[in-house]
């Protein structure tokens, strides 16, 4: 089953937007010079991160669908990169539902790649701003069961959102909606790492117009208030692992990575 309930907004080609400049980074093709503009300033460590990321998200994901977790609200989902959320979590869990929202019109352009579900379960795509949490959850209703747990997913998404923007009470928000045994699945920049790189990031997004709010690891760790961290607890995006699963190889990472529950 798939949905879609997106307008056709039009794309601005004028300026970065962090889906494109990530997908850059990834080595993707669906970005445009505004975007590479921004990578090509961006230290080598950036493409470690963003593939650092995407790492981490297969495997928290992964590690949930085994644990019976079925439904995944995925925020921030980005240009598809194969495997996308879907196919990780339908591997495992061939009926599970993935609701994706992001605000980059050309995400839409990609949608049916998000779309392709398996046939027991159901993909849905909502173009969506993740600072207007209450129409994302408006949407996802017509998809998800919100009596039924569901992974709430925000993966390098909320250093894009600054604390002007409330944050942490954006994140409040949407885990308020989630009944018991849902999980939060949660990556985020660090200011506190590696502080000198950290500021040239900050610093070349900023020239392609696009502001950061990177945390410290007390900041990052305010997402989880009141949830339960699973282990290893909140660490950096390489050292993440679930049970079972086989440990990343050892890298450094300025990306704080966790996965908690809501009790």
């Amino acid at each position: 089953m798939t949905t879609d309930h997106s307008q056709h907004p039009v794309i601005d080609t004028g300026r970065a937007h962090p889906a494109r400049v990530y997908d850059w980074l990834l080595g993707g093709k669906d970005n445009y010079p505004v975007d590479e503009a921004v990578g090509e300033t961006l230290p080598p460590e950036a493409r470690d991160a963003a593939r650092q990321n995407r790492a981490f998200m297969n495997r928290a994901v992964a590690h949930l669908a085994a644990r019976g977790i079925h439904q995944f609200l995925d925020i921030g989902t980005g240009i598809p990169t194969a495997p996308n959320l879907h196919q990780i979590v339908q591997r495992t869990v061939p009926s599970a539902k993935v609701v994706y929202a992001d605000n980059d019109p050309i995400v839409l352009r990609h949608a049916q790649a998000l779309l392709v579900s398996s046939p027991e379960g159901a993909t849905d795509y909502i173009q969506a701003d993740v600072r207007e949490p209450d129409e994302i959850v408006r949407h996802a209703r017509e998809v998800l069961d919100f009596d039924r747990p569901i992974a709430l997913s925000l993966i390098a998404l909320m250093h894009f959102v600054t604390d002007q923007e409330d944050a942490h009470g954006i994140v409040r928000a949407l885990v308020a909606t989630l009944p018991p045994g849902s999980h939060l699945i949660l990556s985020h920049a660090a200011i506190d790492l590696f502080p000198e790189l950290a500021e040239q990031v900050i610093a070349q997004y900023a020239k392609g117009g696009i502001e950061l709010g990177f945390r410290t690891r007390a900041e990052v760790a305010r997402f989880f208030d009141g949830l339960e961290m699973l282990p290893p607890g909140l660490v950096t995006a390489t050292e993440w692992y679930g049970e079972g699963q086989e440990p990343p190889a050892p890298q450094e990472s300025g990306i704080y990575a966790g996965v908690a529950r809501v009790p």
